[in-house]
């Protein structure tokens, strides 16, 4: 009898080993580029949402200061919408002003004191203060006058991306609510 010996080949050859390790490596570094810009877009996202938060803040700040205005007249019967209104007279498209958070609320006009048109991040709140670090946010409000008894203000946030300057703005009319 003969016996017939057949060569068993185990295992993988190192051509075999090469190609499945570059295949790996290409995969892992697909995979950490696609993480990353995910990581990217979150913290834009998150940019534009707190924008939003802080453009709206904007509209809240001069609601409350003409209810202020209103509420607490000295002159009696709404007059005071027109010295609230008079407040926002330097503020229009071009001559953009900013306000403190602070009470009483104080109106400046961005291009005299630009400081007063950034947004300060200080232990984990935002203000216009310079107690806290720069949040890389400004905040510009303005007006137009629609009516004698309306008034359109709009509050613009702005702050720079990857792909650049970034603004956001809302707008509300605001209206002498008190009776004539």
């Amino acid at each position: 009898m003969k016996k017939i010996c057949k060569k068993i080949s185990s295992g993988f050859t190192l051509i075999e080993t090469l190609v499945a390790i570059s295949i790996f490596t290409v995969s892992i570094i697909l995979l950490m580029s696609v993480l990353g810009n995910g990581i990217s877009d979150i913290n834009n996202v998150k940019k534009k949402i707190l924008a939003g938060y802080l453009a709206q803040e904007g509209i809240e700040y001069i609601r409350n200061m003409r209810d202020t205005y209103v509420l607490y007249s000295t002159l009696g019967s709404g007059k005071d919408w027109d010295k609230f209104k008079i407040e926002f007279n330097p503020c229009n498209l071009g001559n953009e002003c900013g306000f403190s958070t602070t009470n009483p609320i104080v109106i400046s006009k961005c291009t005299s004191n630009p400081s007063v048109c950034k947004i300060y991040l200080d232990n984990g709140n935002y203000n216009t203060t310079s107690s806290g670090e720069d949040s890389g946010f400004t905040r510009k409000i303005w007006t137009d006058v629609v009516g004698d008894g309306e008034l359109k203000i709009y509050s613009e946030v702005e702050w720079i991306q990857r792909s650049g300057t970034q603004r956001i703005v809302f707008s509300e009319n605001l209206f002498n609510w008190t009776e004539q």
